[in-house]
């Protein structure tokens, strides 16, 4: 009996059942959140229900979601996904593929299996000499041998150029095909998923201070773009600034306290660069009176603190590569990102952990981030996506930064000041509250040391997804 399945998930069902009786191959590519493990779940009971199938096999990323799929598919199924005695089949990382013996292998000629690969865009090539580890797996164990595979991508993109294993392109064009499609909008349409709110914090007046022995220059730049496209100071030197982590987490923080009124349980999610910088992040929550859990790839028994974390009372998660693709944490429903990585895969993905809907209050999903114009450029591929989107752009003045922040190190010679300046606001440099104050390295006397400062005229651009 079909259990209370989403449209999406019932017409991918029938569309693949159809498509199985021509070929064995099927991608289904649906937005983060949209509940792509439950439909294979489905279309697997469907299929051992018609007697096409003997067992399954589940390939996924990561451990948790490996044990994502364990639980689900043994809920469906009735049956358990753990490769013991009396189960229906087994799910295993892509890392483990090569650790499997032939004897394992030899299942998909002895039996009838399905396979599932989850978040397929990680296993690259047609080819060997194009392929990667992962991908030379599924081509040389899997490919012609399989009865049936069901292909899952939430964000079918890579890093780099090389195609997906098992997918399909367009000639010459070289699009990727998809079996079945589930896209945002229509997610967002159908009440799955939440509709995203992209907000990018900018500075209308950023001052640079070079200093190189006795000589001091400053130039102003009118965005953080500028800021980032005319100076040596680098974006990922920005995410360690106070002041730039200071701002992004109030105005996560802010939105959080709105949506908690609404949904109690609301949590924020904060991607950062890596561990120290996770722990950087952690005292200014501190500072606020703010309780956190950090969980990096070097935090014993991470996906305990994830699974604690996901059905606490905790507001706010810090990760450091952990909260990806696949983890389920629902009452996420903000996220500040603080990552260095810009690439369109990472992007989505993270955007993806705050856009799972648990019901008919939490209609919306924030993601806070710098102006910056690569993330720019990707939030407004995420708004095309959305044809009846509406883009508003809002100028709002920020509260002066408190005199007292801790400096902050560009590089070796640099120096962030991280307190406002006066500039358009009438005060003293020299006496006011905004009044910059430099911090002399010592050491490097040769080199020039640079000191960023922002001032007050702090602006908001927001996409809002709707």
């Amino acid at each position: 009996m079909t259990r209370s399945l989403r449209d999406w998930q019932l017409g991918c069902i029938n569309t693949a059942l159809e498509h199985f009786t021509d070929t064995p191959h099927f991608f289904c590519q649906a937005t983060p959140g949209a509940g792509k493990t439950r439909m294979a779940a489905e279309l697997a009971s469907r299929l051992l229900g018609l007697d096409r199938i003997d067992l399954v096999l589940c390939f996924a990323p990561s451990c948790q979601v490996v044990e994502g799929f364990r639980s689900t598919f043994a809920t469906v199924l009735g049956r358990r996904l753990d490769g013991q005695i009396g189960a229906v089949g087994a799910a295993f990382t892509y890392q483990a593929m090569e650790y499997r013996d032939e004897g394992f292998w030899q299942l998909l000629d002895d039996y009838r299996v399905l396979v599932v690969f989850d978040e397929i865009h990680h296993c690259a090539g047609h080819d060997p000499l194009l392929s990667n580890a992962w991908g030379q797996q599924i081509l040389h164990r899997i490919q012609d041998r399989a009865a049936f595979t069901l292909a899952l991508s939430g964000t079918p993109w890579r890093s780099d150029d090389r195609a997906i294993a098992l997918a399909r392109y367009s000639s010459p064009e070289g699009r990727l095909i998809c079996d079945y499609r589930y896209g945002l909008k229509e997610a967002i349409d159908d009440g799955v998923c939440r509709s995203p709110r992209i907000v990018l914090l900018d500075n209308q007046k950023v001052k640079l201070t070079e200093e190189l022995g006795a000589e001091s220059t400053i130039r102003m730049f009118p965005s953080i773009a500028k800021l980032l496209g005319g100076s040596p100071v680098t974006y990922e030197e920005l995410l360690r600034h106070d002041e730039v982590i200071d701002q992004l987490l109030d105005l996560g923080c802010s939105k959080l306290d709105e949506l908690r009124l609404i949904k109690p349980d609301a949590a924020g999610l904060v991607v950062a660069t890596d561990i120290e910088h996770a722990q950087q992040i952690a005292l200014a929550f501190d500072a606020r009176g703010e309780d956190c859990r950090i969980v990096t790839s070097k935090t014993p028994d991470a996906q305990q603190v994830i699974n604690v974390f996901r059905h606490s009372a905790c507001r706010w998660i810090v990760a450091v590569g952990m909260i990806s693709e696949g983890t389920d944490i629902p009452r996420l429903q903000v996220c500040c990102y603080l990552s260095r990585i810009r690439t369109e895969l990472h992007y989505r993905q993270v955007l993806g952990r705050v856009l799972r809907r648990t019901g008919e209050s939490d209609d919306q999903a924030w993601l806070f981030m710098l102006a910056e114009p690569t993330l720019q450029r990707l939030a407004e591929r995420v708004a095309d996506d959305l044809p009846d989107d509406l883009a508003v752009l809002n100028e709002v003045q920020m509260p002066p930064h408190t005199p007292g922040s801790k400096p902050g190190l560009i590089g070796a010679v640099g120096n962030i000041d991280c307190l406002g300046d006066s500039i358009g606001n009438g005060g003293d440099p020299a006496t006011g509250s905004g009044a910059t104050n430099i911090i002399s390295l010592g050491g490097f006397v040769a080199e020039p040391s640079y000191q960023v400062s922002f001032s007050q005229h702090y602006r908001q651009q927001l996409l809002a997804c709707f």
